[in-house]
């Protein structure tokens, strides 16, 4: 068996090497195209997949319009997946150690800590959603649960039960960090298999609970009253959708660095992305639709929707279900990436088990229930505000990668704090004056959206910018960095020195 001798003598002790951040040889990766097409539907089937569609509706679209943001959205992300992805299917290294290539051996820090940060906020969020099916479970077997007196000041907007067991879900979630990764693996067979059920039996409901099926659901109109109304909404939605996965358009190499070809990660991307994203969020879609017939009002929250429900016992066990696997689910999606990004600031001193810590505590931090309180928070101000943020990112990564770098890297010296991509003191200048200008033009917008400044305060077209943040960041981060680092001597191998051979696999 292959393993990182070749290359480990040169490194271990420059401070960037770490047996989690080291590349994978060619002869130890094994995932092929159904390994990532079943990775893209497990990742696509949770709750907030399921929000994204209602929340779409709550916001005024019908159910075509809504599916149809949403399979555009998935669609445009797959391309930057696909694209970074082939970094670490060639040469086997994970995204912080990926990000060096453009960034310097210590200005990678910056995109690892953007995306980690990002990744905090997911795991914040999918601890709430959990531990509410928790709170949901519990007050119907302990009313007093609902009725404890305050204890948070009323800006936070959370009451004393709901807090109690968040709290208690997210010191499960520790619990599970603590024991590793390995521990895991029944929690994800078992989401594997009854999630599909549940979203199956919500879908059921759905059509016996409305007279006459799908029709009255799918033919309820759109609240919007003008094209320009629906515009003003779709577009910070698509962009919305973009950021959705914006976070794994960046750190797919963590992934993809096991990839068996090239093909098994391409196909197996594009099978799995957008047909499960759009599928599920048809199914939140039909039942979003479905509690605005039966009930009145639109539900666009399974746990509250489920809590609905008379019977105790079903209840109960749908809600320790979701628990259970919104556990497995924030593990396996916002636990390895960051854990990886906060690795990659000290490679020989923060573990795994530290950067999953790390990651818990700050995910409490960003008040997640105000996130998904209403369709506004999460996706005009969650959403797309940090895809801000991670379109820049990635801009600069794939100008850097395909255009400058022509796919070739130099897998040794990306761990050599004194090599060719230490450029300046370990930061490349160009990409940071890159991300920077990528940034800006979404500032306004966002101080907008929040209402720290007013939205008139500035000319229309600037506020509006923000709509596309993704894009905008995108687009302006890569251009820049591409003719800013044109007059920049960049020296390419074609890895085949002995240090090189058993980490480039082929195209």
């Amino acid at each position: 068996m292959t393993d990182n001798h070749d290359i480990r003598p040169h490194i271990s002790r420059s401070g960037l090497y770490s047996e989690d951040l080291a590349p994978v040889p060619v002869n130890q990766r094994t995932w092929n195209t159904w390994n990532y097409a079943s990775l893209w539907i497990s990742m696509s089937l949770c709750i907030p997949t399921y929000m994204l569609a209602s929340s779409l509706i709550e916001g005024g679209m019908n159910w075509w319009q809504a599916i149809l943001t949403i399979f555009a959205g998935n669609t445009v992300v797959l391309i930057p997946m696909i694209l970074n992805g082939h970094a670490g299917a060639k040469y086997g290294i994970p995204f912080p150690v990926f990000a060096r290539a453009s960034f310097g051996t210590r200005g990678a820090n910056i995109p690892a800590m953007l995306r980690a940060i990002v990744a905090c906020g997911w795991f914040g969020i999918q601890t709430w959603i959990g531990g509410f099916a928790l709170y949901q479970m519990l007050q119907l077997w302990l009313p007093g649960l609902a009725t404890l007196p305050a204890v948070f000041p009323a800006s936070f907007g959370l009451a004393t039960g709901p807090a109690i067991c968040f709290l208690v879900f997210w010191l499960l979630n520790m619990y599970i960090v603590y024991l590793g990764i390995e521990s895991i693996r029944k929690l994800l067979v078992f989401k594997a298999i009854f999630l599909p059920v549940a979203v199956l039996a919500l879908l059921y409901w759905a059509i016996n609970a409305v007279d006459g099926g799908l029709g009255p659901i799918l033919h309820q109109p759109s609240k919007f009253t003008s094209n320009a109304a629906f515009w003003t909404f779709f577009i910070p939605g698509l962009t919305g959708m973009v950021g959705f996965w914006a976070t794994l358009s960046l750190n797919i190499p963590d992934f993809t660095r096991y990839a068996v070809s090239q093909r098994a990660q391409i196909k197996g991307q594009a099978l799995g992305l957008p047909p499960s994203m759009t599928l599920f969020s048809f199914i939140g879609v039909v039942v979003t639709g479905a509690t605005t017939i039966v009930y009145g009002t639109t539900i666009w929250d399974p746990v509250v929707l489920a809590a609905r429900f008379e019977n105790k016992l079903l209840v109960s066990i749908a809600m320790i279900a979701v628990a259970i696997s919104t556990l497995a689910t924030n593990i396996a999606a916002n636990i390895i990436s960051p854990a990886n990004d906060f690795a990659n600031l000290a490679p020989e001193k923060i573990s795994f088990r530290t950067g999953g810590y790390f990651t818990g505590i700050i995910g409490m931090l960003i008040f997640p229930w105000k996130l998904v309180a209403d369709p506004t928070g999460y996706i005009f101000t969650w959403l797309v505000g940090y895809s801000s943020l991670l379109g820049p990112i990635g801009g600069i990564m794939i100008a850097d990668y395909y255009l400058v770098r022509k796919q070739q890297l130099e897998v040794g010296e990306l761990y050599d704090p004194a090599g060719r991509y230490s450029f300046s003191n370990g930061f490349n200048r160009h990409a940071m004056v890159a991300l920077l200008l990528g940034i800006v033009p979404n500032i306004p917008g966002f101080l907008a959206t929040i209402s720290w400044i007013p939205p008139d305060a500035l000319p229309g077209w600037i506020i509006q910018l923000y709509s596309y943040a993704w894009f905008v960041g995108f687009f302006v981060s890569g251009t820049s960095y591409y003719f800013s680092m044109r007059s920049y001597h960049v020296i390419t191998n074609t890895g085949t020195n002995k240090q090189e051979v058993n980490y480039v696999a082929a195209d």
